[in-house]
């Protein structure tokens, strides 16, 4: 049938000559201008597709079809043909990607090197400060504001920038709101005498920051660096300073706020400090409020005189999070090392002191108001002091609980309204509702007959990083890689489920579980998020019995992919969103409720924000935009 419908692009192409070219027109809900446009667009395609595999006449789900590729119908048969060639599509990878509304990394601009004297950066984004600066031994100043704002993949590189002069750098809101930053800091002020860097409000509100600093300040000489509000409210992600202020002298740090309220955060420093001369290095709030924040600290300060490092109210209120200390101040002249309230998660982290202070010559390490369950293994115990220590952690737990249902829980790391209760879904309950917004980047489908041509597993993910411009140790190549391993998961007990990569293969998918009588649903928008909201009126799907439904959930990969699954057991409600002041309607939910949940891990987030254990309750949970929930039609 496909052949029928999808010519041969030669042959397109000459009926095409008789058509206008355009671009796909994006309808709205409840728009259908797309059904009069161009039936050779993608669009077009996937409206029929439609008709054809759907049994009913209800209302066409238009925040679906307008995830179709918007190529015009000339442009969808010219990447039709060239995807059968992968190494033509390659040569034309930037146009395809812009074209066809895909995340794809950008390409560096040329360096900037003979740029020099005090230069102001705003408002800018993907370039290449290779050599910028180097050399220069008048002391300047160089200032980066708003640079890639709200950019999918801001790709910046600072290769041997400031090498050798004494300038002050600051960054200041910068790449906020980004998706997936990829900042590289090689041999950053590397051999300067004097000058600051600064690091403020740093990469917030991202999604999967990469950035690396290397060798940054590396035997530099009074070069101070202050990194403040660094990575807040990011989503997953590693920072690393590998060499950072080695062979230094009279360098201090500051890392204030320093990925704060972050999911899963990771920081790695390697060689940091090394056989430094003196310096200060403050850790401030660094980690609060983060889930599962994890810190590598590895030959940190080794060989170094008199270094003074401090963590205070280091990972404080998190929920569990790892952190490592390995050779940590091993060999070191003096120096001392404070932690002061470290470690105050909710649930137990762990924390490994390896080879800590071994060698050095009188150090004095304080661990004061510290956490619980560490292990230090060849440890200088002569010579630190432990005060109130595994103190104050029950005590942190119990005050920072909140009711749920009439019951008091711990769930401050769980954002509020995430989950409930089955019976909070009636008319005139007043709860919150967590953020439901869509965080992932903007993306399309590929049509069908281009996505079947592409690799798509993990044994041809080279191929695929080639295609896509995407280098082995960068973060797309990590997100590729953890997006086909989850697609290639075993199902859980119980579980059906498939990645689909178009929006023919998720209506085949929904097809095959529920039959042809189907209807999908989502959020109508966003409104009530991270707020208080009222149920209005309540519909249960089917019924509202027990019933058979295929949730849809988006991935992040350079097109639009979803991870669609079926379990068993559940009940679906559609639900008007009310303002709980005016009574107002202000939106349309759709929340899908898992009856059973024996299955499920103790440690679920369920049950840490509603305090029970799994298989004992049932856990209900919103649908968020432009996730979808298919369900067999009443």
């Amino acid at each position: 049938m496909h052949t029928k419908i999808l010519l041969p692009s030669c042959i397109l192409l000459v009926l095409l000559s008789s058509l206008p070219s355009f671009n796909v027109v994006v309808a709205g809900n409840g728009d259908n201008s797309g059904e009069s446009g161009n039936p050779f667009t993608p669009k077009g395609y996937l409206i029929r597709y439609w008709k054809k595999q759907v049994s009913n006449d209800l209302p066409k789900p238009w925040f679906l079809l307008n995830k179709a590729s918007p190529l015009n119908a000339a442009q969808y048969a010219t990447y039709t043909k060239l995807v059968a060639d992968q190494n033509a599509l390659t040569t034309q990878l930037h146009s395809f990607c812009s074209s066809a509304n895909l995340m794809c990394a950008p390409d560096l601009s040329p360096s900037l090197e003979k740029h020099s004297g005090d230069v102001h950066f705003t408002s800018y984004s993907d370039k290449n400060f290779t050599n910028y600066g180097t050399n220069n031994p008048g002391v300047g100043f160089n200032s980066f504001k708003n640079y890639s704002d709200g950019e999918n993949i801001p790709v910046d590189s600072f290769r041997r920038y400031g090498r050798g002069s004494p300038h002050d750098q600051k960054f200041a809101n910068y790449a906020p709101d980004g998706n997936v930053i990829d900042q590289s800091f090689n041999s950053y002020s590397t051999s300067s005498n004097g000058g600051k860097g600064e690091f403020k409000n740093y990469g917030p509100n991202v999604n999967v920051p990469n950035i690396k600093f290397t060798s940054y300040s590396e035997q530099g000489v009074g070069a101070d660096q202050e990194f403040t509000t660094y990575s807040q409210d990011a989503n997953a992600g590693d920072q690393s300073f590998k060499s950072y202020g080695k062979n230094g002298n009279g360098a201090d740090s500051k890392f204030t706020s320093y990925g704060t309220d972050t999911n899963v955060i990771g920081s790695t420093f390697t060689n940091y400090g090394q056989t430094a001369n003196g310096g200060n290095q403050n850790f401030t709030s660094y980690g609060t409020n983060g889930n599962v924040p994890q810190n590598n600290f590895k030959n940190y300060g080794v060989g170094g005189n008199g270094p003074v490092e401090t963590f205070t109210s280091y990972r404080d209120q998190s929920n569990v999070g790892d952190d490592k200390f390995s050779n940590y101040v091993k060999d070191a002249n003096a120096g001392e090392a404070n932690f002061t309230n470290y470690g105050q998660s909710f649930n137990e982290g762990t924390d490994v002191f390896t080879s800590y202070g071994k060698g050095a010559n009188d150090p004095h390490v304080n661990f004061k108001t510290y956490g619980v369950n560490n292990t230090f293994k060849d440890y200088v115990k002569d010579t630190a002091t432990f005060s109130n220590y595994h103190n104050k952690s029950s005590q942190v737990l119990a005050s920072l609980t909140e009711v749920n249902g009439g019951k008091k829980v711990n769930n401050r790391w769980v954002e509020p309204g995430k989950f409930f209760r089955e019976k909070m879904l009636k008319s005139g309950t007043v709860m919150p509702m967590p953020d439901i917004k869509d965080k992932m980047p903007k993306r399309s489908f590929l049509p069908r007959v281009i996505a079947a041509k592409l690799p798509f597993s993990t044994s041809k993910i080279a191929e695929l990083k080639k295609i896509f411009h995407v280098a082995n140790d960068s973060p797309v190549a990590k997100i590729i890689g953890d997006a086909l391993s989850e697609c290639e998961r075993v199902p859980s007990a119980g579980e059906t489920k498939r990645c689909v990569n178009s929006a023919e293969d998720m209506i085949d998918f929904a097809t095959s579980v529920l039959g042809r009588n189907v209807v999908v649903r989502t959020a109508e928008n966003t409104k009530g998020s991270k707020g208080n909201i009222m149920i209005g009126s309540v519909k249960g799907i089917n019924g509202g019995n027990v019933t058979k439904s295929v949730s849809c959930h988006q991935s992040l990969f350079p097109y639009l992919l979803y991870y669609c699954h079926s379990v068993p057991k559940v009940r679906v409600y559609e639900a008007d969103i009310l303002d709980p002041n005016s009574k107002a309607k202000i939106n349309h939910g759709v929340a899908i409720c898992h009856v059973d949940t024996s299955m499920w891990g103790a440690s679920h987030g369920a049950f840490v924000a509603l305090g029970s254990v799994p298989g004992k309750i049932e856990v209900c949970h919103w649908i968020f935009e432009n996730d979808m929930t298919w369900a067999i039609a009443d």
